[in-house]
């Protein structure tokens, strides 16, 4: 290092590390490429050891299947989903109708601009047949770790229904979002604040 004369370095100058993705986040982000450029069918080992770089055996290694791979993509962009969530509960630790609000608008807004999701909807309308099972072979999955995740979060308010009924209210919140991800009906802060009023209402109610 060289001391400038009148000038002494700072730890805190240093330039910040910079994050490397690991070799499973370039895998599937070239199975993300390859499926929205040709298709999930196009979409194999081969393809994405020549894209990354890496022997075929290595992404059998990293990933395994093609189901496993399809699993993986579904389960990332889920992570990705539910940490908006996470940080709207944690945004509004006093306030459950506005972090319920936050959530869906977080949840909704992400939607509308992720290009998987749009391919998997496609496929639902029959443009890539061959994409379904990221969404159909997972819906269960996906629909309980969103519940689970929601659950546990709302478990630290104090809200006055019974279990039962608060099982049933998280479910219905769950199950409504997912439905406005997959066939969205307008813009996601109005969609969320509707949300949000069904919600309030039922809190109201008990």
């Amino acid at each position: 290092m060289v001391n400038l004369p009148g000038i002494t370095a700072r730890p805190w100058a240093r330039p910040e590390p910079v994050d490397v993705p690991t070799l499973r986040d370039r895998l599937l982000d070239a199975a993300t490429h390859l499926l929205l450029s040709e298709g999930w069918g196009r979409v194999t080992m081969a393809r994405l050891a020549d894209e990354v770089g890496v022997s075929r055996q290595t992404v059998y290694n990293e990933i395994g299947t093609k189901k496993d791979l399809a699993e993986a993509l579904v389960m990332r962009e889920l992570d990705r989903f539910l940490a908006g969530v996470v940080r709207s509960f944690d945004e509004n630790p006093d306030d459950l109708v506005q972090a319920i609000r936050d959530s869906a608008r977080r949840v909704l807004k992400y939607a509308r601009n992720n290009a998987l999701l749009h391919a998997v909807v496609s496929a639902t309308h029959g443009a890539d047949t061959e994409l379904l099972p990221l969404l159909t072979t997972h819906a269960e999955f996906l629909l309980g770790g969103a519940k689970l995740v929601v659950g546990e979060r709302i478990a630290t308010y104090d809200i006055p229904l019974p279990e039962d009924r608060l099982d049933s209210a998280v479910d219905m919140v769950v199950r409504v979002v997912l439905s406005h991800v997959m066939q969205p009906s307008g813009d996601p802060a109005a969609t969320a604040d509707d949300i949000a009023w069904i919600v309030e209402r039922v809190l109201r109610a008990d």
